[in-house]
Parts: C-alpha cells; sequence; structure tokens
C-alpha cells in the first residue's frame, strides 16, 4: 500500500482493496510506502506509473478530479505533467464529474462491480437515453449484496427494460425473486424465427424511442419554433388515434407470452 504523510497523518492512496482485505482480517500492521508529505506530487508520480501498476481508469480518474478540483491544475498542466493529451485527461474528468456523489462511494468501497458501471451503466446511459437519477437508484439498491458482474447485468436489463413491478421490487432490496425471472430468459434469441427476431427488435426500439420521446417532451423551453408545433401536432394526432388498438395488441400479445 502506498499513500503519503499530511500532518504526521497517513493518507492511502494506492491499495485499497488490500486495506479491506487486511480489516477482514483483522490484520494490526500491514505492509505500507511513504510517497512522501505532497498529495498532489504522489499523485502525479502514481498516474505516471499508471500503465505498469494496477490503477483503473476510474481511479485514474478520481486522481485527476482531485488534482484539478483541489490542487488546482489546470487539465493543460496535467497532460504536460503526465506526458498525456488533454482529451486523456477531459475524458477521465468527465468520467468523474457524470458520476453522482452516491454512486462514487459505492464504487470506491466496493460495494458495487466498477466492470459493471463501466461498461453496463455507461452502455445504457449512451445507448437507451437512461438518465443518471436512474443510474443512481439501480447501484445504491444492488450495493453490497455480493452480485457477480453477470448477475448485476441480468438485474440492470430488468430494471432498465422490465416492467414497473420488477423495477420496484429491486428499489426495496428484494433481488431473489427478480433474479429468479431473468435467469429464466434466453440469453441468445438463437431458438427464435427470423419473424420472432424482428418482432422482439421492434420491441426493444418501441420502449427505447419511448423512454426519449417521454424525456424530450418535457423540455419545453427547447421546443419552440411554430415549424416543429405544427408537425409535432399532426404526428401526435396520428400516433393517439392508434393508441387504443396498440395498447390492445400489446396486452394481448404480454398475456399470451405470460400464458407459454
Amino acid at each position: 500500500m502506498e499513500g503519503v504523510e499530511v500532518k504526521e497523518t497517513k493518507m492511502l492512496l494506492n491499495g485499497f482493496k488490500r486495506y479491506r482485505c487486511a480489516r477482514k482480517l483483522r490484520l494490526a500492521t500491514v505492509p505500507y510506502s511513504s510517497l512522501g508529505q505532497d498529495e498532489a506530487v504522489a499523485i502525479l508520480g502514481l498516474l505516471k506509473l499508471s500503465n505498469n501498476r494496477t490503477l483503473s481508469i476510474l481511479e485514474q480518474a478520481a486522481f485527476i478530479a482531485e488534482l484539478k478540483n483541489v490542487r488546482g491544475l489546470k487539465v493543460a498542466e496535467i497532460g504536460a505533467e503526465l506526458s498525456r493529451s488533454k482529451s486523456w485527461v477531459t475524458m477521465r474528468l468527465g468520467l468523474m464529474a457524470e458520476m453522482s456523489a452516491p454512486v462514487r462511494q459505492q464504487l470506491f468501497a466496493g460495494a458495487f462491480p466498477v466492470y459493471s458501471y463501466m461498461y453496463l451503466m455507461r452502455q445504457f446511459m449512451r445507448m437507451n437515453g437512461v438518465k443518471a437519477e436512474e443510474i443512481e437508484q439501480f447501484v445504491l439498491a444492488t450495493s453490497g449484496h455480493g452480485l457477480s458482474v453477470r448477475e448485476v447485468e441480468q438485474l440492470a436489463h430488468g430494471f432498465f427494460r422490465g416492467p414497473e413491478s420488477f423495477r420496484q421490487e429491486i428499489l426495496k432490496g428484494n433481488l431473489a425473486l427478480p433474479l429468479e425471472r431473468m435467469r429464466q430468459v434466453p440469453q441468445s434469441p438463437d431458438g427464435c424465427s427470423e419473424f420472432e427476431r424482428v418482432l422482439l427488435g421492434d420491441l426493444e426500439l418501441t420502449q427505447k424511442y419511448m423512454q426519449r420521446v417521454m424525456g424530450k417532451s418535457q423540455e419545453q423551453n427547447k421546443l419552440t419554433s411554430r415549424a416543429f408545433h405544427a408537425q409535432c401536432h399532426l404526428l401526435t394526432a396520428g400516433i393517439l388515434s392508434r393508441s387504443h388498438a396498440f395498447l390492445d395488441a400489446l396486452r394481448a400479445l404480454h398475456d399470451r407470452n405470460g400464458q407459454a
């Protein structure tokens, strides 16, 4: 483990997993290496060696945010010190900026898999229009349960794509039943016919665009032009005229699948 000594206090910078393991094992002492008394210099030193160390991109991002927001270093200065481009620094700063404080706390405490956040949660935000508040709700509801990456993925698909009842079970912390339901869903649609695969794709797109329309329709300050109002009025009228028939067909499809 490595850290700095600030006013006779040892501040850990690297080795948090080993520290948590030591606490669980009730070890009174563990190997520790001091990187000096200047926190900024120590952080820069760790980042310079990050290619040869076990620092994850999330840990890099946290250190860079510390250098910029607390130590006052500019993006160009950080990039120059680390021999990195401005875009490399900016991307990691953006990663920390999009993450709420509660989510950050769960990730760095080891209560939620970092891999799941980096490669699953952020994918939902980019591709499915899921809001940061919904990501926070999911992370907080599933943290601390010792879930595997696969289990987190299963619950996430149900939480963000499934019915409201499924989401409420997860928010209440009742994870056993949602997990069991998701395990019954095949991981691949290879057993479906071409017609069935097309319909499944259509349903995914329908759900995606329903979420997008609901979200964007609330941005009244961005919907102001006369041309938009005229065309939107015609389109919404056409959709509303088919809404009852569409919902009837969807309910019938849902009921048939539930009985299969």
